[in-house]
């Protein structure tokens, strides 16, 4: 009765280690819920990579990856802020590296709290978190362990905007500098123009690169015959037609049916949107849950720990017990089980 996420264990290594191998200086990211994995598959996985340093999102998660028995560097993404009171509590630590983005909170850090390892991000297109370039005369790290410059690049990162960045920053003082979201050639190029160390940043590349080695699957609950008319769920909806409600593990809590909205900016990605809208308004919701090689309708919308199916036709094409493939967006989806074979 779980939502299952079945790991090709030699395919998936493979990859992270070829990918592990092609980018020196790498930094596994280990954030949210572990992208699919679990932010303790992560950490062992890392360590199995001899990593000198771990990437998470937020402060607290610096413990959970501990608790995994990591024990080397953590880099915490998320920008310090004074009201945050975990980032606080973990400024004196040794094995802590903090991300600075405002020239104020690097005065108050300098103040107060000397000798905390810090990397001061630079603001890039992503106008997301940073300090400007027209700031970077005024970084004053003093007495703090400065561990040098991060920049978060958009998803296609720009090769000539991070060397740009990192050119004037590392003039001003020198330092390694974290990036993201750079490919290969890109990066390689990045490394040996620079003259300084280089940590690329990287989770989804990484750990998800290899969807072939990834496989989720739902376990049948129950199979039951409806007629057209006939009234189910929670809100009493009336089926459309003769068939079948099949119910399957798999509901909100596992994050089934979440997804990050996103526009439509190809001709294709518009049509789907426009036939999605036409189901929507027939009241039609497709579900990720697929049975004989098709996904399915909700029959409503899914419930906390299952989701109910509806199958049309004479046959419901699988049976109580039977797993079938789940389509899932493995960052927003926590399985009851890991199956490494």
């Amino acid at each position: 009765m779980t939502l299952t996420l079945t790991i090709d264990t030699r395919a998936w290594r493979d990859h992270v280690k070829h990918v592990h191998e092609e980018f020196p200086g790498l930094v596994p990211v280990a954030k949210g819920n572990g992208y699919g994995l679990g932010l303790d598959v992560l950490a062992r996985e890392a360590e199995r990579l001899n990593n000198d340093c771990l990437a998470v999102g937020t402060a607290h998660e610096v413990a959970t990856v501990r608790e995994a028995g990591w024990s080397r560097d953590v880099i915490v993404l998320n920008p310090w802020r004074p009201f945050d009171e975990t980032a606080t509590a973990l400024l004196d630590d040794p094995r802590v590296i903090t991300v600075v983005s405002r020239l104020t909170d690097l005065d108050e850090l300098r103040t107060a709290h000397p000798g905390t390892r810090v990397v001061v991000e630079l603001m890039t297109s992503m106008r997301r978190h940073g300090i400007t370039p027209q700031e970077i005369a005024s970084v004053d790290a003093g007495k703090l362990g400065f561990e040098g410059w991060t920049m978060h690049l958009p998803l296609k990162g720009q090769l000539s905007e991070a060397k740009q960045l990192a050119s004037e920053a590392v003039a001003h003082q020198r330092g390694a500098v974290w990036v993201s979201h750079l490919g290969v050639n890109d990066y390689r190029r990045f490394r040996t123009q620079l003259g300084v160390q280089t940590r690329m940043r990287m989770g989804t590349r990484l750990w998800l690169g290899a969807p072939q080695s990834l496989r989720t699957t739902a376990t049948v609950l129950d199979v039951h015959r409806v007629t057209r008319g006939a009234r189910y769920g929670y809100n009493q909806s009336r089926a459309p037609r003769d068939g079948w409600l099949v119910i399957v593990s798999g509901g909100t809590s596992h994050g089934i049916a979440l997804s990050a909205p996103s526009p439509a900016r190809s001709l294709r990605q518009r049509g789907v949107s426009l036939a999605q809208g036409v189901l929507d308004a027939a009241g039609v919701s497709r579900s990720p849950f697929s049975i004989a090689g098709r996904k399915r309708p909700f029959a409503e919308p899914p419930h906390m720990h299952a989701s109910m199916v509806f199958v049309g036709g004479a046959s419901a094409g699988v049976e109580v017990g039977d797993e079938i493939p789940v389509t899932t967006r493995q960052t927003t989806t926590t399985c009851d089980e890991l199956v490494w074979n």
